[in-house]
């Protein structure tokens, strides 16, 4: 009977106390809470995207409610897919024609005559140095959006985290670290070893 009691009274303890603990830490609706919750379920499906940044993560939250940022969103991703196609078009005709000359040099080498070697050479490098002259102004304008692309990848970047501090800090205001739980285990351990001492 005893033994029932007991145990009755231990449960009744443990859930008024789990009560207390809830009354005491009410659930906090931010962005990062948020996005922790889909980074641990995104880590449980092995499915955590952009190697597990929480700045993406909450900027992600962010962007669910905002029609602004998710045009934003579009748009970045739009243009550096526009940007790649663009690019690409391009260097392979351009790639193709240097590894034609680099190969035709490499295979004039093999010729055994002097004076065809050198010919067959010149004809090689005029048509190169030609081809260079025509294309410089494209090759010219791939740089430009080359360079274009890393400064939108890097404003986007900073906008990102501009957007989500804020955030971070409304998480860290909710979520205050006060010593007084640390002091007391500090004194625990200040107790226990109190304790060994008299033993010695």
């Amino acid at each position: 009977m005893k033994k029932i009691l007991f145990t009755s009274l231990l449960a009744l303890s443990i859930l008024s106390c789990s009560e207390n603990k809830s009354r005491q830490a009410p659930a906090v609706e931010n962005a990062v809470d948020n996005a922790e919750f889909s980074v641990s379920s995104s880590i449980r499906k092995n499915t955590y995207s952009r190697n597990g940044n929480l700045v993406h993560e909450i900027y992600q939250e962010l962007i669910k409610n905002d029609k602004i940022l998710q045009d934003l969103d579009k748009k970045i991703e739009a243009i550096d897919q526009e940007a790649e196609a663009a690019i690409t078009e391009y260097d392979d005709v351009i790639r193709k024609s240097e590894t034609y000359y680099n190969d035709a040099t490499a295979l004039s080498n093999s010729v055994t005559d002097s004076i065809t070697k050198k010919q067959i050479k010149a004809e090689i490098k005029t048509s190169s140095d030609q081809y260079n002259i025509k294309t410089r102004a494209i090759r010219d304008l791939i740089t430009k959006i080359r360079a274009n692309r890393v400064t939108l990848h890097d404003q986007y970047i900073v906008f990102k985290i501009r957007k989500t501090l804020p955030e971070i800090e409304k998480y860290q205001n909710a979520h205050p670290l006060k010593t007084d739980s640390l002091t007391q285990f500090i004194n625990k351990q200040n107790k226990l070893l109190e304790e060994l001492k008299k033993l010695k």
